[in-house]
């Protein structure tokens, strides 16, 4: 195999399709976001990317043996003009660094020959005064922390900049982020493209459902869903739970050494 190469069944339509990114993020906000819109927007299963230097494992999920790097597609509703699908990229591997510019290359260029229209990379940042155990890839952001679930947005172009203002997230002022969030992005705006990133403050001690939750929140305007307060949260709960057990089988219990195994907890 020569590089990365993302692989999606050849009968899903991927034309003006809404891409959402979710690798692993403070907190694990990512992969229960990822996860609830799987279930709430009724994402299917459609392949994953491949590489030789990725390690071989595969992730089990009601007995069904899952790539590390994979995608989901579905045509639920979206509010961006022109947009009528999703795909989603997911991972709860933590990708090495050397790797991260060759597999965001494979991305984009497979994005550009499939004419995908917009991009949304959900992350998150440890709280003020709180570290992180991503071991060194977490984002160091600069933000005004207030009592409440601080949301911040990053868009690669002046349209994405103008919608986040819109749905009423943002800007962030300064900060730095790093690994497979930090090439997409840094990729979609040397192109000019309209992607953009949802950061929430999450606590980096354990699975934060309720920082996943302000995520799907804003998700909400984009691709609507039908999002009680209290049922939110504890569907997203239920998530961290079984994400949890996940990391726990995958690390021989060892939540914490997840990141020696790259996969993080």
């Amino acid at each position: 195999m020569d590089g990365p190469s993302l692989r999606i069944n050849t009968e899903i339509q991927t034309e003006n399709a809404m891409v959402v990114a979710c690798f692993p993020s403070v907190g694990m906000v990512s992969s229960i976001v990822a996860h609830y819109l799987i279930d709430n927007l009724e994402l299917e299963f459609v392949g994953g990317l491949v590489d030789d230097r990725l390690p071989a494992l595969a992730l089990i999920q009601q007995g069904v043996p899952l790539p590390p790097i994979r995608a989901y597609a579905g045509k639920p509703h979206c509010t961006i003009d022109g947009c009528d699908q999703v795909i989603l990229l997911m991972s709860e591997m933590v990708v090495p660094e050397t790797l991260v510019h060759k597999i965001v290359w494979e991305l984009f260029e497979w994005s550009k020959q499939h004419k995908v229209l917009a991009g949304v990379v959900v992350d998150a940042f440890a709280k003020a005064g709180m570290k992180s155990n991503m071991d060194g890839v977490d984002p160091m952001v600069e933000y005004e922390d207030t009592d409440a679930i601080d949301v911040v947005g990053i868009g690669c172009n002046e349209t994405v900049r103008t919608m986040l203002k819109d749905m009423g997230i943002p800007l962030l002022e300064s900060g730095v982020i790093r690994g497979m969030n930090a090439g997409i992005l840094g990729e979609a705006s040397r192109r000019g493209l309209g992607t953009m990133s949802i950061m929430v403050e999450a606590d980096p001690r354990y699975p934060d459902a309720r920082a996943a939750a302000a995520i799907i929140e804003r998700l909400n305007v984009l691709l609507p869903m039908e999002l009680p307060e209290e049922p939110l949260l504890e569907e997203a709960e239920m998530l961290e739970a079984q994400l949890k057990a996940l990391l726990d089988s995958s690390t021989g219990g060892e939540v914490g050494a997840a990141t020696s195994a790259m996969l993080y907890g």
